[in-house]
C-alpha cells in the first residue's frame, strides 16, 4: 500500500508505478471504457490503461527542458493547517520557471528569484489550471502524448488537457465542477483525493464566493473542519483515494473533491468531459454569475479581488453578463432542436403539468432530474453487470477521520479486492444516477443558517449571507426550470 494512503489504493501491477503488464493488451477497449464513463455513478480508478502513452514521461524535470525557461503562474500557499479554507483569494502567488520551481523544491531555499520571500517549511507551490494548448502552442505535437481516445473519446488528446504541478501540501480546496466528468491521469508523485457524493450537497455547506464559473466551493476545510459551524458536516460521506502514476481516476459529474500532493513533486493531466446535462448547466451558471456580479459591485464596486476567482479574467459587467445569460439560453434551444435525444415538447408538457401543480418546488426538481437521467444513461437494468476488478478499482466510503493512517480499504486476495468485511467487489454493479432526495430540506435549512458566524439573536445579515441562499445550486436548478419553461411555452 503507497503510504500515506486514506482509503483506497490499488497494489500490484495495477500500481502503474513501473512494471507493465505482461501482455501490451489494455484491460478495456475504448468503446468499453466509454460505456463505463457515460454509466457508472461512482468514483473509479483506471489501472493498466495509458502504461504506452508518451505523456507519462511528462515529470516536472523533463517539463522543465522541454519549456526551456517558459515562464508559469504558481499559487502560494500556506502549510499551517486552519479551519478556514485556502481559497485563491487569499493566496499570494509568483510568476517562474519549472527549473525555479525545482531548485526551491529540491535545496528546500531560495537564495535569489522569484522564491525567495517563500520559506520552504512554511509553503507549497501550485502551477494549477495550466491549459496544454496554451502551455505548449508553439509545440503541438506535444498534444499526441496524451490519448485521451483509450477512453473512447475520439480525437481528445493533449489540447483538450489541463495540466497540474505542485509541491508536497499543495492543494485544491473541497469543490464540485458545474459542468462535465473528470478523466485525471497521474504521472508524478501521489495526490490524495477526498471525494464526497452530489446527495451530500447540503452537508458540504456550498458557497459560490469566492466566485468562478462552473467550480462551487464548500466553505468547509474537510481535512480540518470546523464542527460548530458546520455541524451538518459529519454526515457526509467521504470517499479517500490515494492516486498513484499511471492511474486515471474518473470523477463522475458533481462529485465533490478536495485534493492535495503528498510528495515533493506530483504532476497530473486532466481532461473534463461534456456531458448532455452541461447545456442546462451553463443556464444556471450563467444565473449565478448575475446575480453574484449585481450584489457584490453594488456592495463595492471596486472591490472585485476580494471575491473574484483570479482565474476569472473578464471584469463583471451587468450588459456582459446579460448577453451571457442569453446566449446560454439560446444554446440551449438550439441543441435541443437539433438533438435526437430530447424533445422541446417535453418542456411545454412539463410547463403544462407545473402550472396545474403550482409550480411545486419538489416537483421541479423532480422533473429536472428525471429528465436529466433519461438523456445521459437511458434505461438501466436492475442487474448490470460488474465493470470492477484489478483494473478497475471503486473508491468507497471511507472512515470519517481523514487521517493518514486509516487502514487501506483494499486487499487482493488474487480474485479481485477484497472490503474490510470481506465483500467482493466483483459482485458490485453500477447503480442508478442518485435521485435528488426531497428529504434533505431540513439540511438545506440548516446549512444556511450555519453559514453565519454571528449567534443567532443577532439579525445582520450580509451580502454572501442572501446570495449563498440565493445561488444555492438547488435554488438555481429551480430558476432555469423555471426560465426555460417560461421561454419554451
Amino acid at each position: 500500500m503507497a503510504a500515506g494512503s486514506g482509503a483506497t489504493t490499488a497494489t500490484g501491477a495495477a500500481a502503474g508505478t513501473g512494471e507493465e503488464k505482461d501482455e501490451y493488451v489494455k484491460p478495456f477497449t475504448p468503446e468499453k471504457a466509454k460505456e463505463i464513463i457515460m454509466s457508472l455513478q461512482q468514483p473509479a480508478v483506471f489501472c493498466n490503461m495509458a502504461f504506452d502513452w508518451p505523456a507519462r514521461h511528462w515529470t516536472a524535470e523533463h517539463l522543465s527542458k522541454v519549456l526551456h525557461g517558459k515562464q508559469i503562474r504558481f499559487r502560494m500557499g500556506m502549510k499551517s493547517t486552519d479551519t478556514v479554507p485556502q481559497f485563491e483569494t487569499s493566496c499570494s502567488y509568483v510568476e517562474a520557471t519549472l527549473e525555479e520551481f525545482l531548485t526551491w523544491n529540491r535545496d528546500h531555499s531560495s537564495i535569489s528569484g522569484p522564491f525567495i520571500d517563500y520559506d520552504y517549511s512554511k509553503f507549497w507551490a501550485y502551477a494549477d489550471y495550466k491549459y496544454v494548448a496554451s502551455l505548449f502552442e508553439d509545440k503541438t505535437d506535444i498534444f499526441q502524448d496524451v490519448i485521451w481516445s483509450d477512453f473512447g473519446f475520439r480525437g481528445r488528446n493533449g489540447r483538450e488537457s489541463t495540466l497540474w504541478i505542485g509541491s508536497l501540501g499543495a492543494h485544491t480546496p473541497c469543490h464540485l465542477d458545474s459542468y462535465g466528468c473528470n478523466l485525471v491521469f497521474q504521472v508524478q508523485g501521489r495526490k490524495r483525493w477526498h471525494l464526497f457524493p452530489p446527495e451530500d450537497t447540503p452537508l458540504l455547506y456550498p458557497t459560490r464566493i469566492p466566485y468562478e464559473e462552473s467550480s462551487v466551493f464548500s466553505k468547509v476545510n474537510v481535512v480540518n473542519p470546523d464542527g460548530k459551524r458546520f455541524p451538518q458536516f459529519q454526515k457526509a460521506r467521504r470517499h479517500v483515494v490515494t492516486l498513484s502514476p499511471g492511474q486515471v481516476l474518473f470523477v463522475p459529474r458533481h462529485w465533490w473533491h478536495y485534493v492535495e500532493s503528498i510528495d515533493p513533486v506530483t504532476v497530473s493531466i486532466n481532461s473534463w468531459i461534456e456531458l448532455e446535462e452541461d447545456h442546462r448547466a451553463r443556464v444556471e451558471e450563467a444565473i449565478t454569475r448575475m446575480l453574484v456580479c449585481a450584489l457584490k459591485t453594488a456592495e463595492d464596486p471596486h472591490g472585485t479581488r476580494a471575491w473574484l476567482n483570479p482565474t476569472e479574467v473578464e471584469e463583471p459587467s451587468h450588459e456582459v453578463n446579460c448577453r451571457y445569460l442569453n446566449r446560454a439560453v439560446s444554446a440551449f434551444f438550439d441543441h435541443y432542436r437539433t438533438s435526437k435525444t430530447a424533445d422541446v415538447q417535453a418542456l411545454r408538457t412539463n410547463g403544462e403539468h407545473m402550472k396545474k401543480e403550482e409550480f411545486s418546488v419538489h416537483a421541479l426538481m423532480e422533473v429536472e432530474q428525471t429528465g436529466s437521467q433519461n438523456l445521459i444513461v437511458g434505461t438501466v437494468g436492475e442487474q448490470a453487470p460488474s465493470p470492477f476488478g484489478p483494473d478497475l478499482v471503486p473508491v468507497l466510503p471511507s472512515s470519517e477521520a481523514p487521517s493518514s493512517e486509516t487502514e487501506s480499504m483494499f486487499k487482493n486476495d488474487g480474485n479481485g479486492f477484497v472490503g474490510k468485511g470481506g465483500e467482493h467487489f466483483d459482485k458490485l454493479h453500477c447503480s442508478k444516477k442518485p435521485r435528488l432526495v426531497s428529504g434533505r430540506e431540513n439540511e438545506i435549512v440548516e446549512q444556511t443558517a450555519s453559514n453565519s458566524t454571528m449567534g443567532p439573536s443577532q439579525t445582520f445579515i450580509s451580502t454572501d449571507d442572501l446570495l449563498d441562499c440565493l445561488v444555492n445550486p438547488q435554488v438555481t436548478k429551480i430558476v432555469a426550470q423555471l426560465l426555460i419553461q417560461g421561454r419554451s411555452l
